[in-house]
């Protein structure tokens, strides 16, 4: 889809990528230039090499297909920074990424397990509110 805006350079998409997702996704460089290798490979987009940097850009049978996905796929996209309120879920979601990170590196076994058991209780307490029940509150929350 963003192929179909323009054409772009791979730093390029990984970029787009991270702000049309309000940061919750950043491919890295490592899923998206197989990803256009195989693009290139089937025929769906063409590269040429600009000032170092290999320029994507879409073929006609790239757009074609894009045409054809349109029917059945929604833009990727679409639910993030959504003015219903996706956008903050999104970023709060984004900044648990740090802390996670700190105490899986740093935190003693016994951190890691109370993260791990927070993070269950968590992915339990979103499916519950998808469900329409309240989750129980915490003590002392």
């Amino acid at each position: 889809m963003l192929l179909a805006e323009s054409p772009m350079h791979g730093y390029q998409l990984i970029q787009a990528i991270e702000e049309r997702s309000s940061g919750a996704w950043r491919p890295s460089p490592g899923a998206i230039y197989p990803t256009l290798n195989l693009l290139e490979d089937e025929g769906l987009i063409t590269t040429v090499s600009e000032a170092g940097r290999n320029l994507a850009s879409l073929t006609d049978a790239g757009r074609e297909m894009l045409a054809s996905l349109a029917a059945t796929h929604t833009d990727p996209f679409a639910g993030f920074g959504s003015p219903g309120g996706g956008g903050s879920l999104v970023e709060a979601f984004g900044e648990l990424r740090e802390p996670v990170r700190q105490v899986a590196r740093s935190g003693d076994p016994a951190q890691v397990e109370a993260a791990r058991a927070l993070l269950v209780d968590t992915r339990r307490s979103l499916y519950l509110i998808l469900a329409g029940v309240t989750p129980p509150e915490e003590p002392g929350a």
